[in-house]
């Protein structure tokens, strides 16, 4: 079969023929329809986050129809339209009979430790497969299976409720999504912040009160727009101290900020002033819940989240394309997703 892969760090992926994976009883092999280009991606080819071995197909972001089926991967059959969740995990250890598999003590992530979607077929294991509703693209299918799951995670950390107030800082692929989930939840308002206009007028347009964050500090902003109050929600996607710390200084009493993004700087926080005596609570956030997604499922199938044509852009199973998309990652000014169309419907 044909595949793009990553064969040496640092340097460009590269197409490949590869043996068609072989599955085990509780396994099931998904002719792949479309993978999603993520910004882990091109951390990956970059040796920013570590890869152990090599060569690897990438991607995380899988969506297909179900090709051959393992006799134990009941409730499964060939043709079913599918979408992937990315950590396979072993199901039996401490966390995993949690429900809380992104802690698995053997817990591997497709497209990083284990081949990816970057590919005609991927086998994954029978039970992080979920049936995909005929009205949800294989392209919205396979990007919502990363961005979308993790805000979703995110708010649910964070116990977001109806009515309840929220600022989203970053609206990128990950804040596109927070938004139109918060408005699923019924949420009051929505508080955008971003440096780069050519996000904020999407995210006004789309119903959130648009904080610049070039003109004044986002976190006095958003206290003014609040009468003082602030927020009882706060969603960190960018992966700054500095952000991190905005993100908590705008929380009302009983706020909670729920930090997403990735950085290895450390965040100055007063205990007193700035958290004890206002009873705010900082979150991290890792991943997302095999659990969660039925509900993500639900939410895009009853069109609460939408990726619009617009939205999204596709590119061919090829590695000179793949490397053209990843390139433009890192200078991207929107949140347009870019998605490798495998094969038709």
């Amino acid at each position: 079969m044909r595949a793009v892969r990553l064969t040496q760090v640092g340097k460009p992926l590269e197409n490949a023929d590869v043996p068609v994976p072989e599955i085990g009883p509780t396994e099931i092999l998904i002719r792949v329809a479309a993978a999603g280009i993520c910004h882990s991606d091109a951390h990956y080819r970059a040796g920013i986050s570590k890869i152990d071995r090599l060569p690897l197909t990438l991607g995380h972001e899988v969506a297909g129809r179900v090709e051959v089926v393992g006799s134990d991967a009941t409730h499964l059959s060939g043709g079913d339209r599918v979408c992937v969740h990315y950590l396979v995990h072993c199901g039996s250890c401490e966390f995993c009979v949690r429900g809380l598999e992104q802690f698995c003590r053997s817990g591997q992530m497709i497209g990083k430790h284990r081949d990816g979607g970057y590919a005609e077929f991927i086998k994954v294991p029978g039970a992080n497969a979920f049936l995909l509703p005929d009205e949800i693209p294989f392209e919205v299918g396979a990007i919502m299976m990363c961005s979308s799951a993790t805000a979703l995670h995110a708010l649910n950390k964070a116990r977001f409720k109806a009515g309840e107030s929220i600022a989203i800082f970053g609206f990128g692929g990950l804040g596109f999504s927070a938004l139109q989930l918060a408005r699923a939840f019924d949420c009051g308002d929505v508080y955008v912040v971003e440096i780069n206009p050519a996000k904020l007028a999407p995210a006004a347009s789309m119903g959130a009160i648009a904080i610049d964050a070039r003109s004044a500090d986002p976190a006095e902003q958003i206290k003014e727009a609040t009468a003082g109050t602030g927020v009882d929600v706060a969603l960190e996607l960018i992966g700054s101290a500095k952000t991190m710390r905005q993100a908590v200084l705008c929380l009302g009493p009983l706020g909670r900020a729920a930090l997403v993004g990735l950085t290895a700087e450390s965040m100055s926080i007063h205990p007193y002033t700035e958290l004890i005596n206002k009873e705010v609570e900082i979150i991290g956030v890792s991943d997302h819940l095999a659990a969660e997604l039925p509900a993500l499922i639900e939410f895009a199938r009853s069109g609460k989240l939408r990726f619009p044509p617009e939205t999204l852009r596709a590119v061919d199973l090829d590695a000179a394309q793949i490397n053209a998309a990843l390139d433009a990652l890192q200078d991207s000014i929107d949140h347009v997703r870019t998605v490798i169309k495998v094969t038709s419907e």
